[in-house]
């Protein structure tokens, strides 16, 4: 398989394997959403780590594969290509990005599914579709500029420039850079902390903040009121809140 899920311990790894670059061509972009549904359904999943190996993330498109495809096919496709990173960007669970080496076209797309973005120090991201006349066709040009703004957003996907991990740090691209060794490490660090917290809040947490930014403040208001107060039914707030009373914050167990 090109993309697997692999499951340790409540945090799910899906892992991008298609050498040398991990292109992203059909085939690993519907893998990549039956995952991230997969994912989503699994109740031993509880956080997700976005991994493309030791040497790089995803190097782009598969563009021999694109460079096929008339103007009726590509129609077609490019609902499927973005309905599979959106799959991503809505696994219901926290998900974080570790980037390694290259993270270009829709491999920096995908990583901007993510919530959160662990980035090697020899990391290198960036939009370059303009160099090919065309615009990133993956999430890029909303993600991008939800992310980092819309000028930072603009200077990147308007020059096709590659950022190294710590300009992509400065502008928020990234949210923190570590040597290559430690990428996987601190990913699983990351996710595996947040596997043992409680499952319908972070949901909640994630809906309510990504609902809400494609909301005005009432209504987004109104998303979060409606979360807060629902999981006042769960058993995550009673034991969350029983363990504060009699233990002190910080001491609750979800699992």
């Amino acid at each position: 398989m090109n993309v697997t899920l692999e499951v340790h311990d409540n945090v799910g790894t899906i892992r991008l394997d298609r050498p040398p670059m991990n292109a992203l061509d059909v085939a690993v972009q519907d893998r990549l959403r039956e995952l991230a549904e997969e994912a989503g359904r699994r109740e031993d999943v509880r956080a997700v780590i976005l991994y493309g190996g030791e040497k790089v993330f995803a190097a782009g498109a598969d563009i021999k594969e694109m460079q096929a495809m008339d103007h009726a096919a590509m129609v077609v496709r490019s609902r499927a290509l973005q309905e599979s990173f959106t799959a991503v960007a809505r696994i219901p669970k926290p998900v974080v990005a570790a980037v390694t080496g290259y993270a270009l076209g829709g491999g920096c797309e995908l990583a901007l599914c993510a919530d959160f973005r662990i980035a090697a120090d020899n990391a290198k991201l960036g939009q370059p579709e303009i160099l090919l006349g065309l615009i990133p066709g993956a999430g890029g040009t909303q993600r991008l500029a939800r992310l980092v703004g819309p000028s930072k957003a603009k200077d990147l996907i308007f020059t096709g420039r590659q950022v190294k991990a710590e300009e992509a740090l400065a502008i928020g691209l990234v949210d923190r850079v570590v040597p290559a060794a430690e990428v996987y490490e601190q990913a699983r660090a990351w996710a595996a902390r947040l596997a043992q917290g409680p499952a319908l809040a972070l949901r909640a947490a994630k809906e309510s903040v990504d609902a809400g930014l494609e909301t005005d403040i009432d209504t987004g208001l109104t998303i979060e009121r409606n979360w807060f107060a629902g999981l006042f039914a769960t058993e995550d707030r009673e034991r969350g809140m029983s363990s504060f009373v009699e233990e002190g914050p910080g001491k609750a167990r979800f699992l």
